[in-house]
């Protein structure tokens, strides 16, 4: 059974999906995807503040995709990888049933393909079936 039909409540990714709404929050994780940095060093490519950096951060903690720890006076954040794999777990068993969904469809329209077309309505209320018209032929 999919995971589309089988689970009622699917997990609830509303903080993560409104984190990655934003560019600058995708942004901000496709840097932290190459490594650890400070504040300073993600705000660098932004023409933002610091604290709208800042700011940006908390949401991303808040839906847990990074993680801060504290350094002297740095606060370094880096990637947090669950939620991520969460999402894409999730997905994933959406396109399989997606998958299994159109296999069966193809299977159907294939099977509508293979069988001669039936009658109209009206030819077997009438009993008539169809003929090619002659182009040749007079009205």
């Amino acid at each position: 059974m999919s995971m589309l039909s089988s689970d009622p409540h699917p997990p609830d990714f509303t903080a993560v999906f409104a984190a990655l709404a934003d560019p600058t929050r995708r942004a901000i994780l496709a840097r932290l995807a190459e490594g650890e940095a400070g504040v300073m060093d993600l705000a660098a490519p932004f023409d933002i503040s610091q604290p709208a950096v800042s700011r940006h951060l908390k949401v991303l903690e808040g839906a847990g995709l990074i993680t801060r720890r504290v350094d002297g006076t740095r606060r370094p954040c880096r990637l947090a990888g669950a939620p991520l794999a969460e999402v894409e777990a999730w997905l994933g068993h959406l396109r399989a049933t997606l998958t299994e969904r159109y296999d069966r469809l193809d299977d159907v329209l294939a099977a509508m393909q293979a069988e001669p077309a039936p009658p109209t309505k009206a030819a077997r209320a009438t009993g008539i079936t169809r003929k090619k018209r002659n182009p040749n032929k007079e009205k």
